[in-house]
């Protein structure tokens, strides 16, 4: 089956990415909404402008469009975006990331529904803990944004592995932190997985903090060989 997928750089939706290729499906495009509202109720807006990178990693064309990221009003930018994609690429389904949100799958569903293309969620309700002990495995994945008790400065930038996983249970625990970030807890950019030619080398970035929450900024980065 050829498919599209959306991608916003975060975990999420490159795995999704990833399991469905090891399905045996075809990606012929990827579609990334940059929304400039950081509360789009839809869309991750950090660092968006950097999944040009991974769709040249991935050898996989990017349709991009930007939104104001209002409630609602943002769907129209997604709509607009798959359909300047069909006009282009061949493609019966759409792969989305999205793991719990009802409002973000039921709002997919009715887009596509419309336009007659199949919503594919290969991570839907799967168990949050394994979801990402797994993902963390074959990528290499930043948190570039915190926002939730618990997450503090020091997250920022990191990398998640065995450590900073115990830490996610342990917030988990305490706090109720979603252990994959799905209440907007945290977000996260992958640099790294088994599905880039290349992988992408941070070599500038800040870190914007607010008090109770911040942002990793990407302020450059590139591809690079793998080691």
């Amino acid at each position: 089956m050829k498919v599209a997928a959306l991608i916003s750089g975060g975990k999420d939706s490159v795995y999704a990415i990833l399991k469905e290729i090891e399905k045996g499906d075809e990606v012929t495009c990827l579609i990334s909404i940059l929304p400039d509202n950081e509360e789009s109720y839809m869309f991750h807006a950090y660092n968006t402008r950097f999944v040009s990178l991974i769709s040249e990693s991935m050898g996989i064309p990017l349709i991009t469009r930007k939104s104001n990221g209002v409630k609602e009003e943002e769907l129209k930018d997604l709509k607009i975006a798959v359909t300047s994609a069909l006009k282009k690429y061949e493609f019966e389904g759409i792969v989305s990331g999205t793991i719990e949100s009802n409002y973000q799958r039921d709002r997919l569903e009715d887009i596509f529904k419309d336009m007659r293309i199949e919503l594919i969620l290969p991570l839907w309700k799967k168990d949050p803990e394994l979801l990402l002990r797994n993902m963390y495995r074959v990528m290499d994945i930043i948190i570039v944004h915190v926002s939730a008790l618990g997450l503090d400065q020091s997250f920022l930038g990191k990398k998640i592995d065995d450590d900073l996983f115990s830490m996610l249970k342990e917030l988990n625990t305490k706090y109720r932190v979603h252990i994959c970030g799905e209440g907007g807890e945290y977000e996260t950019f992958v640099i790294d997985t088994t599905l880039f030619n290349k992988r992408i080398d941070i070599t500038d970035g800040i870190i914007k903090w607010n008090g109770s929450y911040g942002t990793f900024i990407i302020k450059n980065a590139r591809l690079v060989e793998k080691r």
